[in-house]
Protein backbone atom coordinates (compact mmCIF):
# COMPACT_ATOMS: atom_id res chain seq x y z
CA UNK A 1 0.00 0.00 0.00
CA UNK A 2 1.11 3.91 -0.76
CA UNK A 3 0.13 6.92 -0.37
CA UNK A 4 -2.02 6.84 -2.88
CA UNK A 5 -4.41 4.63 -1.90
CA UNK A 6 -5.71 6.87 0.93
CA UNK A 7 -7.53 9.10 -1.68
CA UNK A 8 -5.75 12.27 -0.49
CA UNK A 9 -6.27 15.63 -2.03
CA UNK A 10 -3.70 15.89 -5.16
CA UNK A 11 -1.49 18.37 -4.30
CA UNK A 12 -0.54 16.41 -1.21
CA UNK A 13 1.09 13.42 -2.92
CA UNK A 14 4.24 15.14 -4.40
CA UNK A 15 4.96 16.44 -0.97
CA UNK A 16 4.59 13.93 0.78
CA UNK A 17 7.16 12.26 -1.84
CA UNK A 18 9.38 14.91 -1.20
CA UNK A 19 9.62 14.45 2.42
CA UNK A 20 10.80 10.76 2.07
CA UNK A 21 7.43 9.01 3.01
CA UNK A 22 7.23 6.08 0.89
CA UNK A 23 4.60 3.52 2.33
CA UNK A 24 2.84 4.34 5.12
CA UNK A 25 3.69 2.87 8.75
CA UNK A 26 0.92 0.81 10.15
CA UNK A 27 -0.38 3.54 12.05
CA UNK A 28 -0.71 5.84 9.25
CA UNK A 29 -2.26 3.00 7.16
CA UNK A 30 -4.92 2.12 9.46
CA UNK A 31 -5.67 5.62 11.12
CA UNK A 32 -6.16 8.04 8.29
CA UNK A 33 -8.89 6.44 6.73
CA UNK A 34 -10.76 7.04 9.84
CA UNK A 35 -10.05 10.76 9.91
CA UNK A 36 -10.60 11.28 6.47
CA UNK A 37 -13.64 10.04 7.01
CA UNK A 38 -14.26 12.48 10.02
CA UNK A 39 -14.78 9.85 12.89
CA UNK A 40 -13.67 10.40 15.84
CA UNK A 41 -9.97 8.32 16.29
CA UNK A 42 -7.75 6.63 19.09
CA UNK A 43 -3.90 6.36 18.32
CA UNK A 44 -1.91 3.89 20.21
CA UNK A 45 1.13 3.28 18.87
CA UNK A 46 5.01 3.00 19.60
CA UNK A 47 7.14 6.35 19.68
CA UNK A 48 8.79 6.79 16.31
CA UNK A 49 6.00 5.18 14.25
CA UNK A 50 4.31 8.45 12.36
CA UNK A 51 1.63 9.52 14.41
CA UNK A 52 1.79 13.12 13.48
CA UNK A 53 1.89 12.37 9.61
CA UNK A 54 -1.35 10.61 10.37
CA UNK A 55 -3.46 13.53 11.96
CA UNK A 56 -1.81 15.86 9.81
CA UNK A 57 -2.00 14.67 6.35
CA UNK A 58 -5.87 13.90 6.33
CA UNK A 59 -6.95 17.05 8.27
CA UNK A 60 -4.92 19.41 5.63
CA UNK A 61 -7.22 17.05 3.38
CA UNK A 62 -10.30 17.64 4.91
CA UNK A 63 -9.67 21.97 5.32
CA UNK A 64 -8.71 22.39 2.35
CA UNK A 65 -12.46 22.86 1.29
CA UNK A 66 -13.83 25.21 3.95
CA UNK A 67 -13.38 28.62 5.21
CA UNK A 68 -10.22 30.77 5.49
CA UNK A 69 -8.95 33.13 8.28
CA UNK A 70 -11.05 31.19 11.36
CA UNK A 71 -9.50 28.68 13.93
CA UNK A 72 -10.45 25.44 12.35
CA UNK A 73 -8.21 22.67 13.68
CA UNK A 74 -6.71 23.05 17.28
CA UNK A 75 -3.67 20.71 17.99
CA UNK A 76 -2.93 20.44 22.24
CA UNK A 77 0.23 19.22 22.66
CA UNK A 78 2.18 18.66 26.36
CA UNK A 79 5.88 20.81 25.61
CA UNK A 80 7.05 23.48 23.79
CA UNK A 81 9.28 21.99 21.30
CA UNK A 82 6.74 19.08 20.74
CA UNK A 83 4.23 21.94 19.71
CA UNK A 84 6.80 23.88 17.50
CA UNK A 85 7.58 20.72 16.06
CA UNK A 86 3.68 19.46 15.23
CA UNK A 87 3.37 23.30 13.49
CA UNK A 88 6.46 22.74 11.13
CA UNK A 89 4.56 19.84 10.00
CA UNK A 90 1.81 21.06 9.46
CA UNK A 91 3.67 24.37 7.35
CA UNK A 92 5.29 21.51 5.22
CA UNK A 93 2.27 20.50 3.57
CA UNK A 94 -0.42 23.19 4.12
CA UNK A 95 0.96 25.61 1.58
CA UNK A 96 -0.86 24.53 -1.61
CA UNK A 97 -3.78 24.86 0.15
CA UNK A 98 -3.43 28.69 1.80
CA UNK A 99 -3.71 27.19 4.93
CA UNK A 100 -2.10 28.93 7.63
CA UNK A 101 -0.59 27.81 10.92
CA UNK A 102 0.40 28.77 14.03
CA UNK A 103 2.40 27.89 17.32
CA UNK A 104 0.94 28.86 20.81
CA UNK A 105 2.98 28.55 23.89
CA UNK A 106 4.91 30.16 26.43
CA UNK A 107 7.90 31.43 27.33
CA UNK A 108 7.96 33.69 23.90
CA UNK A 109 6.19 37.25 23.71
CA UNK A 110 2.66 36.83 23.22
CA UNK A 111 2.55 39.46 20.60
CA UNK A 112 3.69 37.17 17.36
CA UNK A 113 0.86 35.04 18.51
CA UNK A 114 -1.75 37.90 18.22
CA UNK A 115 -0.51 38.93 15.19
CA UNK A 116 -1.45 35.63 14.07
CA UNK A 117 -5.18 35.30 15.44
CA UNK A 118 -5.36 38.95 14.24
CA UNK A 119 -4.19 38.11 10.12
CA UNK A 120 -6.21 35.03 10.78
CA UNK A 121 -5.04 31.52 11.47
CA UNK A 122 -6.47 28.17 10.13
CA UNK A 123 -4.46 25.54 12.47
CA UNK A 124 -3.44 26.37 15.84
CA UNK A 125 -1.13 24.25 17.51
CA UNK A 126 -0.76 25.34 21.46
CA UNK A 127 0.23 24.26 24.89
CA UNK A 128 -2.41 24.18 27.41
CA UNK A 129 -1.13 27.23 29.42
CA UNK A 130 -1.00 29.92 27.29
CA UNK A 131 -3.61 29.08 24.72
CA UNK A 132 -6.08 29.69 28.08
CA UNK A 133 -4.58 32.53 28.80
CA UNK A 134 -5.27 34.08 24.84
CA UNK A 135 -8.82 32.30 25.85
CA UNK A 136 -9.57 34.26 28.97
CA UNK A 137 -8.39 37.69 27.00
CA UNK A 138 -10.62 36.60 24.66
CA UNK A 139 -7.86 37.15 21.69
CA UNK A 140 -8.86 33.98 19.67
CA UNK A 141 -12.10 32.67 18.86
CA UNK A 142 -12.14 28.75 18.37
CA UNK A 143 -16.10 28.53 17.78
CA UNK A 144 -15.00 27.44 14.62
CA UNK A 145 -13.13 24.53 14.96
CA UNK A 146 -14.12 21.64 13.31
CA UNK A 147 -11.19 19.08 14.47
CA UNK A 148 -9.37 18.77 18.18
CA UNK A 149 -6.53 16.46 18.58
CA UNK A 150 -4.61 15.82 21.55
CA UNK A 151 -1.01 14.00 20.89
CA UNK A 152 0.50 12.74 23.97
CA UNK A 153 -2.50 11.87 25.67
CA UNK A 154 -1.60 10.03 28.18
CA UNK A 155 0.68 12.83 29.52
CA UNK A 156 -2.19 15.55 28.80
CA UNK A 157 -4.50 13.40 30.50
CA UNK A 158 -2.30 13.15 33.63
CA UNK A 159 -4.08 14.68 36.65
CA UNK A 160 -2.15 18.46 36.68
CA UNK A 161 -3.21 18.80 32.37
CA UNK A 162 -7.09 17.96 33.02
CA UNK A 163 -8.45 20.61 34.45
CA UNK A 164 -6.81 23.07 31.67
CA UNK A 165 -7.84 20.65 28.92
CA UNK A 166 -11.58 21.14 30.03
CA UNK A 167 -11.57 24.51 30.36
CA UNK A 168 -10.40 24.34 26.62
CA UNK A 169 -12.92 22.58 25.66
CA UNK A 170 -15.46 24.16 26.85
CA UNK A 171 -14.83 27.22 24.30
CA UNK A 172 -14.92 24.10 21.61
CA UNK A 173 -18.44 23.55 19.13
CA UNK A 174 -19.86 20.19 20.62
CA UNK A 175 -20.29 19.07 17.37
CA UNK A 176 -16.49 18.64 16.02
CA UNK A 177 -14.30 15.58 15.41
CA UNK A 178 -11.72 14.36 17.87
CA UNK A 179 -8.56 12.77 18.08
CA UNK A 180 -6.31 11.47 20.86
CA UNK A 181 -2.97 9.73 19.69
CA UNK A 182 -0.47 8.42 22.26
CA UNK A 183 2.47 5.91 22.72
CA UNK A 184 1.19 4.65 26.03
CA UNK A 185 -2.41 5.26 27.75
CA UNK A 186 -3.07 3.69 30.98
CA UNK A 187 -6.33 2.41 31.82
CA UNK A 188 -7.00 3.74 34.77
CA UNK A 189 -7.06 7.18 32.86
CA UNK A 190 -8.96 5.32 30.22
CA UNK A 191 -12.62 6.93 31.21
CA UNK A 192 -10.68 10.87 30.95
CA UNK A 193 -10.32 10.11 27.45
CA UNK A 194 -13.62 8.78 27.02
CA UNK A 195 -15.28 11.97 27.59
CA UNK A 196 -14.30 13.54 24.89
CA UNK A 197 -14.21 10.78 22.10
CA UNK A 198 -17.66 9.78 20.40
CA UNK A 199 -17.96 6.24 19.81
CA UNK A 200 -14.02 6.16 18.50
CA UNK A 201 -11.95 4.23 16.29
CA UNK A 202 -9.26 2.63 18.00
CA UNK A 203 -6.03 2.01 15.98
CA UNK A 204 -3.65 -0.22 18.36
CA UNK A 205 -0.07 -0.69 17.10
CA UNK A 206 1.69 -2.45 20.16
CA UNK A 207 1.71 0.53 22.15
CA UNK A 208 2.73 -1.16 25.05
CA UNK A 209 6.36 -1.87 25.07
CA UNK A 210 9.36 -0.11 23.55
CA UNK A 211 9.88 -0.37 19.50
CA UNK A 212 11.57 -3.66 18.82
CA UNK A 213 13.98 -2.34 16.23
CA UNK A 214 16.43 -1.34 19.94
CA UNK A 215 18.74 -2.73 21.59
CA UNK A 216 19.24 -2.59 25.55
CA UNK A 217 22.19 -2.61 27.93
CA UNK A 218 22.32 -2.14 31.65
CA UNK A 219 26.15 -0.86 32.89
CA UNK A 220 26.19 -1.30 36.74
CA UNK A 221 27.67 1.22 38.66
CA UNK A 222 28.71 2.90 41.93
CA UNK A 223 26.58 6.30 41.74
CA UNK A 224 29.81 8.48 42.08
CA UNK A 225 31.01 7.04 39.38
CA UNK A 226 28.11 7.50 36.81
CA UNK A 227 29.39 10.86 35.30
CA UNK A 228 33.20 9.08 34.63
CA UNK A 229 31.41 5.82 33.06
CA UNK A 230 29.22 8.33 31.16
CA UNK A 231 32.33 10.20 29.44
CA UNK A 232 34.12 6.57 29.02
CA UNK A 233 31.35 5.24 27.00
CA UNK A 234 30.97 8.73 24.89
CA UNK A 235 34.67 8.44 24.28
CA UNK A 236 34.04 5.18 22.77
CA UNK A 237 31.28 5.29 21.13
CA UNK A 238 32.32 8.48 18.67
CA UNK A 239 28.52 8.87 17.33
CA UNK A 240 27.52 12.78 16.53
CA UNK A 241 23.78 11.48 17.30
CA UNK A 242 23.14 10.67 21.22
CA UNK A 243 20.45 11.71 23.89
CA UNK A 244 21.66 11.51 27.27
CA UNK A 245 18.73 11.99 29.81
CA UNK A 246 19.20 12.83 33.19
CA UNK A 247 16.16 13.16 36.05
CA UNK A 248 17.02 16.54 37.04
CA UNK A 249 17.55 19.69 35.34
CA UNK A 250 20.59 20.61 37.51
CA UNK A 251 21.97 17.42 36.44
CA UNK A 252 21.55 18.05 32.90
CA UNK A 253 22.80 21.49 33.22
CA UNK A 254 26.23 20.21 35.09
CA UNK A 255 26.82 17.02 32.83
CA UNK A 256 26.39 19.50 29.66
CA UNK A 257 29.04 21.89 31.08
CA UNK A 258 31.28 19.01 32.10
CA UNK A 259 31.07 17.35 28.31
CA UNK A 260 32.10 20.69 27.05
CA UNK A 261 34.75 21.01 29.33
CA UNK A 262 36.12 18.06 27.75
CA UNK A 263 35.95 18.96 24.46
CA UNK A 264 32.71 16.95 23.33
CA UNK A 265 29.94 19.10 21.15
CA UNK A 266 27.06 18.65 23.69
CA UNK A 267 24.05 21.12 24.09
CA UNK A 268 21.36 20.83 26.94
CA UNK A 269 17.62 20.79 27.12
CA UNK A 270 15.89 21.32 30.21
CA UNK A 271 13.02 23.73 31.70
CA UNK A 272 15.20 26.23 33.37
CA UNK A 273 16.26 27.42 30.01
CA UNK A 274 14.54 30.12 28.01
CA UNK A 275 11.95 28.71 24.96
CA UNK A 276 14.57 30.31 22.71
CA UNK A 277 17.92 28.56 24.21
CA UNK A 278 16.03 25.36 24.51
CA UNK A 279 15.11 25.52 20.77
CA UNK A 280 18.41 26.55 19.82
CA UNK A 281 19.77 22.96 21.40
CA UNK A 282 17.40 21.33 19.87
CA UNK A 283 18.02 22.98 16.45
CA UNK A 284 21.29 22.48 16.80
CA UNK A 285 21.86 18.90 17.68
CA UNK A 286 19.03 17.75 14.70
CA UNK A 287 21.68 20.15 12.61
CA UNK A 288 24.43 18.27 13.56
CA UNK A 289 26.02 21.04 15.55
CA UNK A 290 26.09 19.39 18.43
CA UNK A 291 26.57 15.69 18.70
CA UNK A 292 25.23 14.97 21.99
CA UNK A 293 21.73 16.37 23.81
CA UNK A 294 21.45 16.19 27.21
CA UNK A 295 18.12 16.32 28.97
CA UNK A 296 15.86 15.73 31.30
CA UNK A 297 12.25 14.26 30.01
CA UNK A 298 10.83 17.09 28.19
CA UNK A 299 12.64 15.91 25.37
CA UNK A 300 10.98 12.53 25.39
CA UNK A 301 7.44 13.46 24.52
CA UNK A 302 7.15 13.38 20.68
CA UNK A 303 10.54 15.49 19.71
CA UNK A 304 11.40 13.80 16.05
CA UNK A 305 15.20 14.27 15.71
CA UNK A 306 15.76 11.14 12.55
CA UNK A 307 19.04 9.17 13.10
CA UNK A 308 20.03 9.22 16.86
CA UNK A 309 21.80 6.15 17.39
CA UNK A 310 22.01 6.39 20.87
CA UNK A 311 20.19 7.05 24.51
CA UNK A 312 21.63 6.80 27.23
CA UNK A 313 19.94 7.36 30.67
CA UNK A 314 22.17 8.74 33.14
CA UNK A 315 19.60 8.15 35.65
CA UNK A 316 16.73 5.25 35.33
CA UNK A 317 13.46 7.04 35.08
CA UNK A 318 10.89 6.21 37.49
CA UNK A 319 8.25 4.67 35.52
CA UNK A 320 8.12 2.22 32.23
CA UNK A 321 5.86 4.19 30.14
CA UNK A 322 8.94 7.34 30.82
CA UNK A 323 11.09 4.25 29.36
CA UNK A 324 9.75 4.12 26.25
CA UNK A 325 9.10 7.67 25.68
CA UNK A 326 12.81 8.13 26.38
CA UNK A 327 14.06 4.71 24.62
CA UNK A 328 11.75 5.92 21.58
CA UNK A 329 14.06 8.58 20.34
CA UNK A 330 16.46 6.44 18.85
CA UNK A 331 15.71 2.72 16.74
CA UNK A 332 12.82 5.88 14.93
CA UNK A 333 11.00 4.62 11.24
CA UNK A 334 12.47 1.50 11.16
CA UNK A 335 16.48 2.11 11.94
CA UNK A 336 18.01 0.71 14.57
CA UNK A 337 19.08 2.46 18.10
CA UNK A 338 20.68 1.49 20.96
CA UNK A 339 19.80 2.28 25.14
CA UNK A 340 21.75 2.09 27.52
CA UNK A 341 21.25 2.65 31.20
CA UNK A 342 23.28 3.28 34.03
CA UNK A 343 22.24 1.84 36.94
CA UNK A 344 23.18 1.34 41.12
CA UNK A 345 22.15 -0.57 43.48
CA UNK A 346 19.18 1.36 44.51
CA UNK A 347 17.87 1.12 40.99
CA UNK A 348 16.36 -2.72 41.67
CA UNK A 349 12.91 -2.19 41.19
CA UNK A 350 13.11 -0.30 38.23
CA UNK A 351 15.12 -2.72 36.48
CA UNK A 352 12.98 -5.28 37.24
CA UNK A 353 9.36 -3.16 36.17
CA UNK A 354 11.44 -2.66 32.94
CA UNK A 355 12.47 -6.19 32.01
CA UNK A 356 8.84 -7.08 32.64
CA UNK A 357 7.67 -4.63 30.27
CA UNK A 358 10.42 -5.72 27.59
CA UNK A 359 9.62 -9.74 28.10
CA UNK A 360 13.33 -10.53 28.80
CA UNK A 361 16.77 -9.95 30.86
CA UNK A 362 18.86 -7.15 29.50
CA UNK A 363 22.57 -7.80 29.15
CA UNK A 364 25.13 -6.60 31.72
CA UNK A 365 27.97 -4.82 30.68
CA UNK A 366 30.86 -3.60 31.78
CA UNK A 367 33.08 -0.96 29.95
CA UNK A 368 36.71 -2.38 29.22
CA UNK A 369 39.39 -0.34 30.91
CA UNK A 370 37.40 1.72 33.21
CA UNK A 371 38.21 1.40 36.96
CA UNK A 372 35.20 0.53 38.54
CA UNK A 373 36.62 0.36 42.20
CA UNK A 374 38.04 3.97 42.15
CA UNK A 375 37.17 6.21 45.27
CA UNK A 376 34.91 8.69 45.34
CA UNK A 377 36.66 12.23 45.06
CA UNK A 378 35.65 15.57 46.29
CA UNK A 379 35.54 16.79 42.51
CA UNK A 380 32.56 13.63 42.27
CA UNK A 381 31.41 14.77 45.23
CA UNK A 382 31.00 18.70 43.99
CA UNK A 383 30.16 18.37 40.69
CA UNK A 384 27.18 16.08 41.72
CA UNK A 385 26.02 16.81 45.17
CA UNK A 386 22.84 17.33 44.40
CA UNK A 387 20.69 13.48 44.32
CA UNK A 388 18.63 12.86 41.99
CA UNK A 389 14.91 13.80 42.37
CA UNK A 390 12.63 11.19 44.22
CA UNK A 391 9.90 9.70 41.85
CA UNK A 392 6.95 11.00 41.05
CA UNK A 393 3.91 10.56 43.36
CA UNK A 394 5.04 12.04 46.29
CA UNK A 395 6.92 8.66 47.31
CA UNK A 396 10.08 10.11 49.12
CA UNK A 397 11.90 6.87 49.81
CA UNK A 398 12.35 3.70 47.49
CA UNK A 399 9.93 0.66 47.73
CA UNK A 400 10.57 -2.16 49.85
CA UNK A 401 12.00 -5.64 48.82
CA UNK A 402 8.90 -6.95 50.39
CA UNK A 403 6.97 -5.55 47.69
CA UNK A 404 7.04 -8.14 44.53
CA UNK A 405 5.74 -11.58 43.95
CA UNK A 406 6.07 -10.81 40.26
CA UNK A 407 7.68 -13.73 37.74
CA UNK A 408 10.96 -13.58 36.29
CA UNK A 409 11.39 -12.17 32.98
CA UNK A 410 11.21 -14.76 30.49
CA UNK A 411 14.94 -16.02 30.22
CA UNK A 412 15.94 -14.59 33.45
CA UNK A 413 17.71 -16.69 36.24
CA UNK A 414 16.61 -16.54 40.00
CA UNK A 415 19.78 -15.10 41.11
CA UNK A 416 20.06 -12.56 37.75
CA UNK A 417 20.34 -9.33 38.78
CA UNK A 418 22.54 -5.56 37.69
CA UNK A 419 25.49 -7.91 38.07
CA UNK A 420 27.64 -6.71 35.14
CA UNK A 421 28.99 -9.23 32.23
CA UNK A 422 32.26 -7.84 30.50
CA UNK A 423 31.14 -6.78 27.19
CA UNK A 424 32.17 -9.64 24.43
CA UNK A 425 33.14 -12.07 27.66
CA UNK A 426 30.79 -14.16 29.31
CA UNK A 427 32.70 -13.40 33.23
CA UNK A 428 30.32 -12.02 36.01
CA UNK A 429 32.97 -9.80 38.40
CA UNK A 430 33.02 -9.59 42.12
CA UNK A 431 31.74 -5.74 41.88
CA UNK A 432 29.74 -4.20 40.77
CA UNK A 433 27.06 -6.69 41.24
CA UNK A 434 23.50 -5.53 42.46
CA UNK A 435 20.77 -7.77 42.81
CA UNK A 436 17.83 -8.09 41.00
CA UNK A 437 15.57 -9.91 38.51
CA UNK A 438 11.77 -9.75 39.05
CA UNK A 439 11.35 -10.94 42.17
CA UNK A 440 14.62 -11.61 43.56
CA UNK A 441 15.03 -12.26 46.99
CA UNK A 442 16.64 -9.29 49.03
CA UNK A 443 15.72 -6.99 46.46
CA UNK A 444 13.63 -3.76 46.29
CA UNK A 445 11.15 -5.77 44.40
CA UNK A 446 9.81 -5.94 40.50
CA UNK A 447 7.08 -3.17 42.13
CA UNK A 448 9.51 -0.31 42.42
CA UNK A 449 8.61 1.20 39.00
CA UNK A 450 5.32 2.95 38.44
CA UNK A 451 3.61 1.94 35.45
CA UNK A 452 0.36 4.32 36.44
CA UNK A 453 -1.61 0.74 35.79
CA UNK A 454 -2.78 -1.39 33.53
CA UNK A 455 -2.36 -1.11 29.37
CA UNK A 456 -4.98 -2.19 27.37
CA UNK A 457 -8.16 -0.84 26.22
CA UNK A 458 -9.75 -4.22 25.50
Amino acid sequence: MDFTNFGLHSQLLPLISAAGYSNPTPIQEQAIPHVLAGRDVLGLAQTGTGKTAAFVLPILHRLEAGPRRQVRCLVIAPTRELAAQIEGVFEQFAGPFGLRSCAVYGGVGAKPQLDHFRRGTEIIVACPGRLLDHLQQKSVDLSHVETLVLDEADHMFDMGFLPNIRRIISYLPRQRQTMLFSATMPSEIRHLAMEVLHNPETVEIGHAAPVDTVTHALYPVAQHLKPQLLFHILDDLKSDSVIVFTRTKFRAKRLSEQLVKRGMRAAQLQGNMSQNKRQDSLDGFRKGDYHILVATDIAARGIDVSCVSHVINFDIPDTVDAYTHRIGRTGRALQTGQAFTLVTEEDRGEIAAIERLLGYYIKRQLMPGFDYNEAPSQQHREAFSRPPLPPRGGRSGRPSSSSSSSPRPQGASASAGVGAHRAGGSGRPARPSYGASSGAAGGRGGSGMRSRGGRSFG
